[in-house]
């Protein structure tokens, strides 16, 4: 989720994101944020701290004392060193000042992922699997597979929660957006698309366990 005031600024970050893979809910203001951050699960939150209603600082130590731990990079003009280590003290996972460069926003998300799902490497590999979400790369048993973009963010996002099942509410949840229609039958057709590509001989390593979602299956 994108928590910024300037709508301009906002929607090229919305935009230059979505080109990286993301998929983004937008608040513009701190109130609407702070709904948003109780209600879902977010794997990232980009707060800024100049809010017309809430300051940042603010509703990041609420989000901490409530128990929400979704890593949050404050991406603010405040460059000073006490704003840095106030916000870090607070509990943000990492801090960018205005003007930024959205190669470096983009490597700042994907390294705070990472570490709040416990994984050092950027390559996601598990067994024959690899992953690579930096130049969205798959490859099985070495061989390069083709999937498309919303494929390939339904494949990392099981990978990164191997081995346990992924329900299709928290798939909605993590690779789309607000607007998605969970009863438009998007995901089964993408799920279908996805098991006919990772299949090592007659077998897919993407399996169905009917009535609660999927996973990988890789022993």
């Amino acid at each position: 989720m994108i928590i910024e005031d300037n709508t301009e600024l906002a929607d090229l970050m919305k935009e230059k994101l979505s080109g990286f893979g993301y998929v983004c809910d937008m608040a513009y203001d701190g109130e609407s944020g702070d709904l948003k951050a109780s209600d879902n699960d977010y794997d990232a939150i980009l707060l800024d701290l100049n809010l017309p209603d809430r300051d940042g600082f603010e509703l990041l130590e609420d989000w901490r004392s409530q128990g929400i731990t979704a890593p949050v990079l404050i991406v603010t003009a405040r460059g000073e060193l006490e704003q840095r280590v106030k916000g870090l003290q607070l509990g943000s996972d990492d801090y960018i000042t205005k003007p930024f460069e959205f190669a470096e926003l983009n490597a700042r998300i994907q390294a705070v992922i990472r570490r709040f799902r416990g994984r050092a490497n950027p390559v996601i590999v598990i067994r024959e699997l690899s992953l690579d979400p930096a130049i969205r790369r798959v490859e099985l048993k070495g061989c390069e597979v083709s999937l498309s973009a919303k494929e390939f963010d339904i494949l990392e996002y099981l990978a990164s929660c191997y081995p346990r099942i992924v329900s299709n509410e928290e798939l909605a949840e993590h690779v789309y957006d607000e607007n998605f229609d969970p009863f438009s039958g998007v995901i089964r057709v993408h799920m279908a698309n996805i098991k006919k590509k990772l299949k090592t001989g007659d077998t897919s390593i993407l399996c169905n366990a009917k009535g609660k979602g999927y996973y990988l299956c890789l022993e």
